[in-house]
């Protein structure tokens, strides 16, 4: 009875947040200790054998070592860069795939250990997520944004929700490209099963989606920020090589571009058209094409690249164009758009240094330090040791409030002053994602508050 109901609890946790591990079939039963395991390399002709251990590793025949991710194990059997090793071991006495074993594993997730509300959004999950691995499975693959993804979750952006749904994806067996980590919350991505026997990895393994089953556990750190995370991956304005100036000048000033992709097809672009290369073109010749007016010196990078890679790319050359998972050129970053994403991220931060310090300010020329010490959980020896939250205790209990004298509804100021705490543990906690439009402009009504108010000093 005991062994059963800790089953049920560990099937409980494994959906609720972390990847599932070979030894979690074990201790339900789904595989034994000395399970024979094959892993078919149709394209080669070359079969590898492994063991599944008492511990829950996989121990491959031919080389002796002991892997705790089926991926890890596969990889290094068949030498390959990636490959998603759930679906590439076969268990031999039943023929199923350890994958199979891992979706029974889900499955057995029963409803009662948290409030039915919270129960029902984690079966949602689940059933939704079944349904996405189906459609993969045939081909169809669901495609949806960013943001449409993380609502699964009830999440706004990819900030403390991301373990979880990391986790439940590879849990399903999928994963989605391009990498959600890795592009805009508006971008379209599809969800798709990660590479499994029979297919390598393309010549080019920067691309992150493809690079994602390379670790079972889930235990890398990714958070950088990415040329995707700056272009949406929704295609490039563009002209062909035959085109005209004409046609040329007249994109670029409807739409206020300082350049236009060159393509001659989604994956073959020849160059860009600038306002400089048209000058130069003309020049020399008042009758220069497209042709005439091409600068082939361009730089492309992967969506997945880090940001602060190409930074003197962008310096030398203003832009760079983007190439998506399928290597098709769906995107243009510039200076203006790293201008304005670092604009994105510093205001809320000195917007929120600005409301702190003013907070002290009235604290301080309001309260004594001794009194001000009564609504806080450690030792403050200045007012300049308070804390946000600390700042919201004091102004919480009513009795400070009436002393300091605004003719403000105490709830209703306290409350935005809880959310603007909230929004910044999400800023020092340097999440991807930037702060909403919305809570920027409560940043600055709440200021203005403040120093309207502080004149009352």
């Amino acid at each position: 009875m005991a062994e059963s109901a800790k089953a049920v609890g560990r099937a409980k946790y494994l959906i609720e947040g972390r990847r599932v591990r070979v030894a979690d079939l074990l201790d339900h039963g789904l595989i034994e200790a000395g399970a024979r395991l094959r892993f078919d390399r149709n394209r080669i002709g070359k079969t590898f054998y492994a063991t599944v251990t008492e511990d829950g590793r996989i121990r491959v025949d031919d080389l002796g070592e002991e892997f705790r991710s089926p991926s890890g194990a596969a990889m290094v059997a068949a030498g390959m860069r990636a490959v998603d090793g759930w679906r590439a071991w076969t268990m031999v006495d039943d023929g199923r795939l350890l994958d199979a074993a891992r979706q029974e594993l889900l499955d057995r997730n029963v409803p009662g250990s948290h409030p039915p509300h919270r129960d029902a959004v984690r079966l949602m999950v689940h059933k939704r997520l079944q349904q996405a691995r189906k459609r993969a499975d045939e081909d169809d693959p669901e495609r949806l944004s960013v943001r449409e993804l993380l609502g699964l979750w009830g999440a706004k952006d990819r900030g403390d929700h991301i373990d979880q749904i990391e986790a439940d994806l590879a849990n399903h067996g999928l994963t989605t490209s391009p990498g959600f980590r890795a592009v805009t919350l508006d971008t379209l991505v599809a969800l798709t099963t990660p590479l499994a026997d029979g297919f390598e990895t393309p010549d080019e393994p920067e691309i992150g989606d493809l690079q994602v089953v390379e670790n079972d556990e889930g235990d890398d750190l990714n958070v950088r920020l990415t040329v995707g995370n700056l272009s949406p991956l929704c295609g490039v304005e563009s002209v062909r090589p035959d085109g005209t100036l004409e046609e040329v000048i007249t994109k670029m000033a409807l739409d206020d571009f300082s350049q236009l992709a060159v393509l001659n097809g989604p994956r073959n672009l020849r160059g860009a058209v600038t306002w400089r290369s048209i000058a130069l073109a003309r020049q020399g010749n008042p009758d220069a094409t497209v042709a005439d007016a091409i600068d082939s010196r361009v730089e492309v990078v992967a969506y997945d690249r880090d940001l602060f890679e190409i930074l003197p790319a962008l310096q030398q050359r203003d832009f760079v164009f983007v190439r998506d998972q399928s290597k098709e050129i769906k995107g243009i970053v510039t200076t203006a758009d790293v201008a304005h994403r670092y604009g994105e991220m510093a205001t809320p931060f000195f917007l929120l240094g600005e409301v702190d310090q003013t907070l002290r300010w009235i604290l301080k020329r309001t309260f004594d330090l001794e009194l001000v010490r009564r609504h806080c959980r450690r030792r403050i020896t200045a007012f300049e040791d308070l804390s946000i939250g600390e700042s919201l205790r004091v102004l919480e209990d009513e009795e400070m409030w009436v002393r300091l004298g605004w003719p403000l509804d105490r709830a209703v100021f306290t409350a935005r002053l809880e959310e603007i705490r909230l929004v910044r543990n999400k800023v020092m906690h340097f999440h991807s994602d930037p702060v909403p439009e919305d809570a920027v402009n409560k940043l600055r009504w709440f200021l203005d508050l403040l120093h309207k108010h502080r004149a009352q000093r």
